[in-house]
């Protein structure tokens, strides 16, 4: 005779107990992407290098360079006169330079920058052996309104310069120009002109005023009347690093061969390579 089962008494208020499960990974949220790292930007120089500014306009360039990067060898120049200087950029032209002159750093007026080697002024600041020499956002000014004169203008004073700052830079100094992105600056062709005037196009890398606290892109012209919209600083531009050849000896070898190859002190931003960075 079968015995008769026991039936079990269920507890309604029992909490239940959920069944054991296996996660499929391909169910789990993917992970959220690392942030990008800030690239830092490209500075040409270092605090300790013997600087020639060419080219200058209010001198906030130079003045940010003394004051926020250190530099303490800067000779800054500018193609106007003082007084012209003063009145074109006022009152910030005046100050900056003063700040300058009280921080030990040389200020020099009236330096076209298409005859720097035989300027008396250059030559009694330092004869030669700079460090690195910059010239940033160079421009004739509006010599003409049609587009093929004014290329052509700038192309001759890039020329110019390069070829007499290629005569003062030390022989592992660098020449550095910074020019707007887009036309007409790109249809100046500002690589081909360093080669023509015999210098090696080491790479560009993007400007970043934004490196240079208190820096103000200054207008040929001066400061605009009632302020103005138009912010040379807000602009894409692009900086060119170029370096005299050095010369070859008679056995084919450059002299700085050997340094080149083991313990040459690489300046800070450099590369060996003339590829452009962001």
């Amino acid at each position: 005779m079968a015995k008769n089962k026991k039936k079990l008494k269920v507890n309604p208020h029992a909490v239940k107990s959920k069944p054991a499960t296996t996660k499929n990974p391909k169910h789990q949220p993917a992970p959220k992407p690392a942030a990008p790292k800030k690239t830092e930007p490209t500075i040409p120089f270092q605090p300790e290098d013997r600087i020639l500014l060419v080219g200058e306009g209010d001198f906030s360039f130079a003045t940010s360079i003394v004051r926020e990067h250190g530099c303490c060898d800067v000779t800054a120049t500018c193609f106007d006169a003082q007084s012209e200087l003063f009145e074109k950029y006022q009152p910030q032209g005046e100050e900056n330079t003063t700040y300058l002159t009280d921080e030990g750093q040389t200020v020099l007026y009236g330096v076209d920058a298409t005859k720097l080697d035989t300027d008396k002024q250059i030559k009694k600041a330092r004869g030669g052996g700079w460090d690195a020499i910059l010239f940033n956002f160079p421009h004739v000014g509006g010599k003409s309104k049609d587009v093929n004169r004014q290329v052509r203008f700038n192309q001759e004073l890039l020329v110019k310069f390069f070829t007499c700052a290629s005569l003062l830079v030390a022989q592992d100094g660098t020449i550095v120009v910074t020019l707007f992105e887009g036309e007409p600056y790109t249809l100046w062709n500002i690589r081909d002109l360093a080669r023509h005037a015999g210098l090696d196009v080491k790479r560009s890398f993007r400007f970043v005023s934004g490196a240079y606290p208190g820096y103000r892109h200054a207008r040929t012209l001066g400061n605009l009347e009632g302020g103005g919209g138009w912010k040379g600083e807000d602009r894409e531009a692009r900086s060119y690093v170029f370096q005299a050849k050095a010369p070859v000896a008679a056995n084919g070898m450059h002299p700085d061969r050997k340094q080149q190859m083991g313990g040459k002190r690489k300046r800070s931003g450099e590369s060996d390579s003339s590829d452009d960075d962001d």
